[in-house]
């Protein structure tokens, strides 16, 4: 069976309330669609306005980060509980942006990965070279280790409903866009991976999507490729082009 497309915008730290929900008001309409998962991951002071403003329609609700424990003095974060309770679906974990510029590590994005399974939310876990690594080589190294750490001790099954976005760190927000025989390469890679660390069947139900100024031009090429199941956007997330994203062929 085919894998079920998944395409979440990632709104990063964009939209008050009041303009979040005047966003999901304008984009319901051109992102119905029955052919793929839409997922709005919004920051944390939209989440509830947000999950109000898209019932009834086909989006899912999606929180930009968690915290991995279940409650206390770790002022500023926001447990997984909270999440549920608020109507969250999925979580992105691990984004390069958090790693950088949050001193986030593998070991923290298991610890997340983890608890987001507990409490039934699925992980959409990122991953994703730089340029320098790119060009030395490593990029397959650099993600295969993001990959295996990321999963430790995330059963078969687990892992069979998780969700892994590739974006190329130098293709995040810069307008520049991994080639897509790349992103293929990178995904069909990222798969290989999840392979040797469980099996086949893993494997083949995992949905990785790429990430990286995915377009309205670029997103049929991208999402047609065997092992590029639909894609984390960005900046067009936030626009009404994100419509011809989702409805991409």
């Amino acid at each position: 069976m085919a894998r079920r497309k998944i395409i979440a915008g990632n709104w990063k730290m964009n939209m008050t309330p009041t303009q979040a929900v005047e966003l999901v008001n304008t984009l319901k309409p051109l992102v119905v669609t029955d052919e793929a998962d839409v997922v709005f991951c919004v920051p944390a002071i939209d989440i509830i306005p947000v999950a109000e403003a898209v019932k009834g329609s086909n989006i899912e609700v999606g929180a930009e980060n968690m915290y991995f424990e279940e409650s206390g003095a770790y002022t500023g974060e926001i447990s997984p509980a909270m999440l549920v309770d608020a109507g969250v679906k999925y979580v992105v974990l691990g984004h390069s942006e958090r790693r950088e510029y949050f001193a986030e590590t593998n070991e923290t994005v298991n610890k997340k990965m983890l608890k987001a399974f507990e409490h039934g939310i699925t992980p959409i876990m990122c991953c994703g070279e730089t340029l320098e690594q790119r060009e030395q080589g490593v990029t397959m190294d650099f993600i295969r280790q993001q990959v295996k750490v990321g999963f430790l001790g995330v059963t078969a099954d687990q892992a069979k409903t998780a969700v892994i976005a590739y974006e190329p760190i130098w293709a995040i927000g810069t307008g520049k866009t991994a080639t897509t025989e790349q992103a293929e390469e990178v995904c069909a890679g990222i798969r290989q991976c999840i392979k040797e660390i469980y099996d086949e069947a893993t494997a083949e139900a995992i949905r990785i999507q790429y990430g990286g100024s995915v377009n309205a031009g670029n997103a049929a090429e991208l999402f047609a490729q065997p092992d590029i199941d639909g894609g984390l956007v960005g900046g067009a997330s936030l626009k009404p082009d994100f419509g011809k994203i989702v409805n991409y062929k």
